[in-house]
C-alpha cells in the first residue's frame, strides 16, 4: 500500500508539486486513488491526467497538468525503487549506449 508523502520531506519543487496535484486531484476522487493505482509508466500518468483534465470542475489547467505529472514521475519512481527494495530485487544497469542511459 503506497503512502502519502509528507510535504516537509521533499524538496521545495516537489511539495509545491504534491500541493497542487493534492489540491486538484482531490476535488474529484480521494488522492489514495491514484497514489495506490500501481501505475508506473509516464506514458500512462500522462493520459490518466489529460483525461482527468477534460473533466468538468477539475480546475487542471495544461500548467497545473505539468506540475502533477512531474510529481507523479517522482512519486512513481520512488514506490518502485522501495518495492525493489522489499523484493531484493537490483535495478537494471543504464545501458551506456542509449542516448538516455536507460535500457
Amino acid at each position: 500500500m503506497a503512502v502519502e508523502p509528507q510535504p516537509d520531506a521533499l524538496s521545495s519543487e516537489a511539495a509545491a508539486d504534491y500541493t497542487l496535484f493534492s489540491w486538484r486531484c482531490s476535488k474529484c476522487h480521494s488522492i489514495s486513488r491514484p497514489l495506490n493505482s500501481g501505475i508506473d509508466s509516464d506514458e500512462y500518468w500522462r493520459l490518466y491526467v489529460a483525461k482527468m483534465r477534460r473533466q468538468p470542475g477539475s480546475g487542471i489547467s495544461a500548467e497545473d497538468s505539468v506540475a502533477i505529472l512531474r510529481f507523479l514521475h517522482r512519486y512513481s519512481i520512488e514506490q518502485r525503487r522501495k518495492k525493489e527494495l522489499r523484493l531484493g530485487v537490483s535495478p537494471p544497469e543504464p545501458d551506456a549506449s542509449s542516448p538516455t542511459g536507460t535500457p
